[in-house]
């Protein structure tokens, strides 16, 4: 087997870990750093459930091969708060009860927060835009909307 070093950011520390050319992102994320948020879904980029942040950008880990994140910064939702400090989107979803199963929830999240690091007053419809490549099968999507723009008004007080 041809394997790799593969290095990059995650979740603000630099990794580097062997990976072979043809692994996933989201199966080195899970069974090799234990980071098992990032949920396997559909493993063809349509469910969203493995929605994480690279550069940026919300992206669907099981369409990202490993070594394209050589260099880059990745976000899980393992990242972005902890039991003691939820994030705002998270404390948002739990408190307005956008959160059902859970299995969809990591996904919509890391949408989310992708949109709100890029936008502090986000439309409806750029609400829609943003978790549009999320599905979530228990629950419809106003509160899971509800929740975004709380969010949003939460980290724009905390300005």
């Amino acid at each position: 087997m041809n394997l790799k070093i593969l290095k990059f950011t995650l979740n603000g520390e630099p990794i580097e870990i062997t990976v072979s050319p043809d692994d996933m992102l989201v199966d080195v994320l899970r069974d090799k750093l234990e980071l098992t948020g990032t949920k396997k879904g559909c493993g063809k980029g349509e469910c969203g459930a493995c929605t994480v942040i690279i550069n940026g950008e919300a992206v669907n880990s099981c369409l990202v091969p490993a070594m394209k994140t050589m260099g880059a910064n990745v976000e899980t939702i393992e990242g972005i708060g902890s039991p003691e400090k939820f994030h705002p989107v998270q404390e948002a979803f739990m408190d307005l009860g956008a959160i059902q199963c859970g299995f969809c929830t990591p996904g919509m999240i890391m949408s989310a927060k992708a949109l709100l690091d890029k936008t502090t007053s986000p439309t409806s419809k750029e609400i829609k835009r943003s978790l549009s490549g999320n599905i979530c099968r228990c629950t419809g999507y106003v509160k899971i909307e509800e929740a975004v723009q709380a969010a949003a008004e939460k980290m724009r007080e905390k300005q």
